[in-house]
């Protein structure tokens, strides 16, 4: 994962410069293997007739020695396989180089406000924030995050109206950025219907600790730090059609902020056909 700060231009220019050295370290230090084991440290060497003509690197000047006291073969492999290791490593760092730019790109399109957003095509789409409410035997009261609500002993559960979310994704496998807002625990969850409300998560107050139990059905999920603060996050597995919320909060505190939304694979379709619809002649 990387983390830490936007794209530091710098250490791509470093990487450069340690392929830059190395290969002129691998052009400066060819070892000339003779036959007996030993070897010269060259710069350069051709084979002229009988003779090989070599620029020793340890006295600075040109020499040679009788062709059959060289092993041409073992030289020419390393010097090969030297040449093949350090394009692999150029390869490399090419590749990591194009995946920081492409992670420089995708942190860009994010605003730095705490949010959850998506990106579809070319086009940043802002996932509006659910109000929630507890629901206690007192009644409901809206969750405000700042103003944790006190319990009383019993159950109750956080609510958000509407059986179903206004916010529908058509891939089953959705990628949501977050922005947060604090360093507080952050996921997918399922939201469960009843009524004309949205379940997000049951709460048990208990009676001796005062603690409050949060209980949500957790999405499995891959996550990835882009930036400090900033994550992507999306399911490991297909969802099911159905109602979620991305969740931020503090377990135990019962200031869960959620940002809602309902998978449904014909979503996209449906949005093609009214877009068909109305461009109609």
């Amino acid at each position: 994962m990387i983390t830490g700060g936007r794209y530091d231009e710098g250490m791509r220019a470093a990487r450069y410069l340690l392929l830059f050295l190395a290969s002129c370290a691998f052009a400066a230090n060819i070892k000339l293997y003779l036959k007996d084991g030993d070897f010269h440290v060259v710069r350069e060497y051709k084979v002229e007739a009988d003779r090989v003509r070599y620029y020793s690197v340890e006295r600075g000047d040109w020499e040679e020695i009788p062709a059959e006291l060289v092993d041409l073969k073992r030289t020419e492999q390393e010097t090969a396989e030297r040449k093949a290791k350090i394009a692999e490593e150029a390869k490399m760092i090419s590749a990591e180089d194009k995946a920081e730019r492409e992670r420089a790109n995708e942190v860009a399109k994010i605003p730095q406000t705490p949010g959850v957003y998506m990106v579809i095509g070319d086009k940043l789409q802002i996932i509006k924030q659910a109000e929630s409410q507890v629901h206690t035997k007192k009644g409901r009261t809206v969750l405000k995050i700042l103003s944790p609500i006190p319990m009383i002993s019993g159950k109750g559960t956080v609510e958000t109206n509407g059986a179903h979310s206004l916010t529908k994704v058509s891939s089953s496998r959705p990628d949501f950025y977050i922005v947060l807002s604090a360093e507080e625990r952050f996921g997918i969850i399922k939201v469960k219907p009843q009524g004309n409300v949205r379940i997000v998560e049951n709460l048990t107050m208990v009676p001796v600790t005062k603690e409050v139990v949060e209980e949500n059905e957790q999405v499995e999920i891959f996550r990835q730090q882009l930036d400090d603060g900033l994550y992507k996050i999306w399911p490991t597995k297909d969802l099911e059609p159905g109602e979620y919320a991305v969740m931020q909060g503090t377990a135990g505190k019962v200031n869960v902020q959620i940002w809602d939304f309902a998978y449904d694979p014909k979503a996209k379709d449906a949005i093609d056909a009214a877009a068909d619809v109305k461009n109609a002649p």
